[in-house]
Protein backbone atom coordinates (compact mmCIF):
# COMPACT_ATOMS: atom_id res chain seq x y z
CA UNK A 1 0.00 0.00 0.00
CA UNK A 2 1.36 3.48 -1.04
CA UNK A 3 0.33 7.20 0.94
CA UNK A 4 0.10 10.30 -0.83
CA UNK A 5 0.10 13.24 0.39
CA UNK A 6 -2.79 15.52 -0.35
CA UNK A 7 -2.02 18.94 -2.07
CA UNK A 8 -3.34 22.40 -0.95
CA UNK A 9 -5.80 22.51 -3.79
CA UNK A 10 -7.05 18.94 -3.55
CA UNK A 11 -4.35 17.99 -5.89
CA UNK A 12 -2.80 14.64 -5.28
CA UNK A 13 -0.45 12.52 -7.42
CA UNK A 14 -0.40 9.20 -7.77
CA UNK A 15 2.27 7.30 -7.13
CA UNK A 16 4.57 5.52 -10.09
CA UNK A 17 4.07 1.80 -9.21
CA UNK A 18 0.04 2.44 -8.99
CA UNK A 19 0.40 4.50 -12.77
CA UNK A 20 2.10 0.95 -14.13
CA UNK A 21 0.03 -1.28 -12.77
CA UNK A 22 -3.22 0.58 -14.14
CA UNK A 23 -0.77 1.31 -17.41
CA UNK A 24 -1.84 4.64 -17.24
CA UNK A 25 0.75 7.69 -18.80
CA UNK A 26 1.31 10.90 -16.82
CA UNK A 27 -1.86 12.26 -18.69
CA UNK A 28 -4.37 10.07 -18.43
CA UNK A 29 -7.87 10.24 -17.70
CA UNK A 30 -9.29 9.03 -15.06
CA UNK A 31 -12.98 8.39 -13.59
CA UNK A 32 -13.64 9.06 -9.73
CA UNK A 33 -15.95 8.15 -7.36
CA UNK A 34 -16.87 8.08 -3.85
CA UNK A 35 -18.60 5.15 -1.86
CA UNK A 36 -20.38 5.72 0.69
CA UNK A 37 -17.99 3.92 3.04
CA UNK A 38 -15.07 6.71 2.16
CA UNK A 39 -13.53 4.93 -0.10
CA UNK A 40 -12.26 6.69 -3.53
CA UNK A 41 -12.46 4.28 -6.65
CA UNK A 42 -10.64 5.92 -9.52
CA UNK A 43 -10.94 3.94 -13.21
CA UNK A 44 -9.20 4.41 -16.75
CA UNK A 45 -11.49 6.62 -18.69
CA UNK A 46 -11.23 6.70 -22.35
CA UNK A 47 -11.45 10.33 -24.17
CA UNK A 48 -12.21 10.20 -27.38
CA UNK A 49 -12.73 13.47 -29.43
CA UNK A 50 -15.98 14.22 -31.35
CA UNK A 51 -15.89 16.50 -34.75
CA UNK A 52 -18.95 18.89 -34.92
CA UNK A 53 -20.03 20.06 -38.62
CA UNK A 54 -21.95 22.46 -39.87
CA UNK A 55 -24.85 22.04 -42.18
CA UNK A 56 -22.92 23.48 -45.13
CA UNK A 57 -20.07 21.08 -44.07
CA UNK A 58 -22.59 17.85 -44.63
CA UNK A 59 -24.00 18.83 -47.54
CA UNK A 60 -20.40 18.48 -48.73
CA UNK A 61 -19.96 15.36 -47.33
CA UNK A 62 -23.07 13.76 -49.14
CA UNK A 63 -22.33 15.60 -52.26
CA UNK A 64 -19.09 13.81 -52.32
CA UNK A 65 -20.44 10.86 -52.04
CA UNK A 66 -23.05 10.79 -54.78
CA UNK A 67 -22.72 8.09 -57.22
CA UNK A 68 -22.22 9.46 -60.94
CA UNK A 69 -24.52 8.10 -63.42
CA UNK A 70 -22.43 5.94 -65.18
CA UNK A 71 -21.55 4.45 -61.19
CA UNK A 72 -24.89 3.96 -60.47
CA UNK A 73 -25.40 2.16 -64.02
CA UNK A 74 -22.83 -0.31 -63.09
CA UNK A 75 -24.33 -1.23 -59.63
CA UNK A 76 -27.96 -1.89 -61.15
CA UNK A 77 -26.00 -4.18 -63.92
CA UNK A 78 -23.73 -5.76 -61.03
CA UNK A 79 -27.25 -6.08 -58.62
CA UNK A 80 -29.14 -7.84 -61.52
CA UNK A 81 -26.42 -10.46 -62.64
CA UNK A 82 -26.78 -11.28 -58.50
CA UNK A 83 -30.73 -11.80 -58.54
CA UNK A 84 -30.87 -14.02 -61.50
Amino acid sequence: MDIVKLGKKGQLSLPASVLRKLGLQGAGTLLIEATDDGAVILRPAAVYPIEMYTEARIKEFDKENRLTESEKARVRKATARRKR
